[in-house]
């Protein structure tokens, strides 16, 4: 396998683990996962910070896209956010990889 394969397997993964995170931390929560931590007691905050972990490129994307049709930001605006949930991305899907590849072995 190349190594252009090698990493948008990668890429695919954590995007993956990450919408598969956002959506049972929804299903638990009744509400989208943010950034936005602050206000909310202690016990959510850490659910939400270990839920980010993996989430976080879904969560860029979402705010990304969703400040491109409401706030109408330039489209590099949307480019540079695809870049950085990209390389978050690319790093949880290796974690997830290395986890799942060291639990098989």
């Amino acid at each position: 396998m190349s190594s252009i394969m090698v990493f948008l397997f990668c890429v695919a993964t954590g995007y993956v683990s990450g919408g598969l995170t956002g959506s049972f931390y929804r299903l638990v929560t009744n509400k989208p996962a943010s950034f936005h931590l602050i206000s909310e007691n202690a016990r959510t905050q850490i659910l939400g910070i270990l839920t980010l972990v993996f989430a976080g490129p879904v969560v860029i994307m979402r705010n990304a896209m969703m400040a491109q049709v409401y706030e109408n930001r330039p489209p590099y605006w949307l480019l540079l956010s695809g870049c950085i949930a990209s390389g978050w991305s690319f790093l949880s899907g290796m974690l997830v990889l290395d986890i799942v590849l060291t639990t098989i072995a």
